[in-house]
């Protein structure tokens, strides 16, 4: 499966983006699905998941409250709603599949990963 992310930009501090993860050659929702981010100078870190069926969600105790996670099995992608946006959650955001069918935050579990989608928070 080939997957895209999309959806980043430059937005104030208290704003809300919507990053969506596009998916081909593949249907996503046979997947796991996590979200996760690079801040410069940082390692990669978990953001959001989204277990094969949708059924199970999780999100990193520094956006929760704030992002949320979902699905639109029709036209294929996970989406990461952001609200509430803060200047430390400016990174380049990655979604990522795997086909464990466990939410899983370890990003070594992934087989797949789409481009990033860069999110740039001013204060």
């Amino acid at each position: 499966v080939q997957l895209q992310a999309s959806g980043g930009g430059l937005v104030q501090a208290g704003g809300s983006l919507r990053l969506s993860c596009a998916a081909s050659g593949g249907t996503l929702s046979l997947y796991t699905v996590g979200w996760f981010r690079q801040a410069p100078g940082k390692e990669r870190e978990f953001v959001a998941v989204s277990n094969w069926a949708g059924g199970i969600t999780s999100v990193a105790d520094s956006v929760k409250g704030r992002f949320t996670i979902s699905r639109d099995s029709a036209n294929n992608r996970v989406y990461l709603q952001m609200n509430s946006l803060k200047a430390e959650d400016t990174a380049v955001y990655y979604c990522a599949a795997t086909t464990g069918t466990s939410a899983q935050a370890n990003q070594w579990l992934y087989d797949y990963w789409g481009q990033g989608t860069l999110v740039t928070v001013s204060s």
